[in-house]
């Protein structure tokens, strides 16, 4: 199960870095359209597309490489039991937090393909398409949450601190 959990966020860490090389292309794209005179028409709205699925995708991994921001002044000044107890507190809160983030996520492409809702542009696109990231980024981000919650729980969660994080 830890093989395919790493391989999850591993795979979302890709793509969200495929949504960066794809922003880069429709930036250079929308410059090559001016330069030669061409038309590229919602290259715009796709690059805002693909900053927000990168943004999404990336969520899970850098929570499982300790690159969020946390505020630990509170947890450092407890020890032993009452440090655990605040640690699995506010992990249950984030789990129960990114679990609503992507159950609404998730019930926004659903929403948004059911009422067939497009994009004000003229490229006229399906929103749920674009949605798809966001809420798929969201489900990991969430299973990220409960993978961290459980290895608390059971005593095998290893924070990450910021040293560790930019070593790798």
């Amino acid at each position: 199960m830890r093989k395919w959990l790493d391989g999850l966020y591993n795979a979302s860490s890709w793509l969200a870095g495929a949504f960066m090389v794809s922003v880069f292309m429709m930036v250079a794209l929308t410059i090559a359209s001016r330069f030669f005179g061409f038309s590229a028409t919602g290259s715009d709205a796709y690059a805002g597309y693909a900053t927000a699925g990168a943004g999404f995708m990336a969520l899970a991994g850098t929570l499982k490489h300790g690159e969020h921001i946390r505020v630990t002044l509170l947890l450092s000044a407890l020890r032993g039991r009452a440090q655990k107890v605040a640690e699995v507190l506010a992990l249950g809160a984030a789990t129960l937090l990114a679990g609503f983030l992507a159950f609404y996520s998730c019930h926004l492409v659903w929403q948004s393909r059911d009422i067939n809702d497009i994009s004000v542009g003229i490229d006229a696109t399906p929103l749920w398409i674009p949605q798809i990231p966001m809420a798929v980024g969201t489900v990991i981000f969430f299973i990220a949450f409960c993978d961290e919650l459980v290895l608390e729980l059971l005593g095998k969660r290893e924070a990450a601190s910021q040293e560790d994080a930019h070593h790798e």
